[in-house]
């Protein structure tokens, strides 16, 4: 079971939520960052942080679906942009929040950094998502 909270006092966030409180014995997700890289191994996008964020999507979506969960279940990101200004970490965020990643909302961090690890790379999501247990039913039925 996941509870979204807003703490009563705090400034309202517009998309996202300020915890998500995950009950025990729920299976969890931790997911490396996802990156804007295409099958080969080349980045997407060079230079456009709004195409890379989102292949980013893509391919955490990729990474969400392997574990048996989806963008519905992730209950809080980091999402790193390379920039200082607002401006190109709104336009991230925005394409976020049109990827139903946001839906819940989920409980999230969006930060400028310096550099992140490929070269030419501007986007980077890391992600913690919840594994349903009707999917965690069908993984251990396919393994059977």
């Amino acid at each position: 079971m996941l509870e979204r909270v807003t703490a009563p006092g705090l400034f309202p966030p517009p998309t996202y939520s300020h915890a998500t409180v995950v009950e025990a014995g729920t299976k969890l997700a931790f997911l490396a960052g996802a990156v804007p890289l295409d099958a080969d191994g080349k980045v997407v996008g060079a230079g456009d942080a709004v195409r890379q964020a989102e292949q980013v999507l893509v391919n955490l979506g990729a990474q969400l679906r392997a574990v048996g969960s989806d963008l519905g279940q992730v209950v809080a990101t980091d999402v790193y942009v390379v920039s200082s200004e607002p401006s190109v970490l709104s336009a991230v965020w925005e394409v976020v929040e049109a990827s139903g990643l946001s839906a819940g909302p989920h409980s999230s961090t969006l930060v400028g950094v310096a550099c992140l690890g490929y070269t030419g790379q501007l986007v980077e999501i890391t992600a913690t998502a919840v594994v349903p247990e009707e999917k965690q039913e069908e993984e251990e039925v396919a393994r059977s």
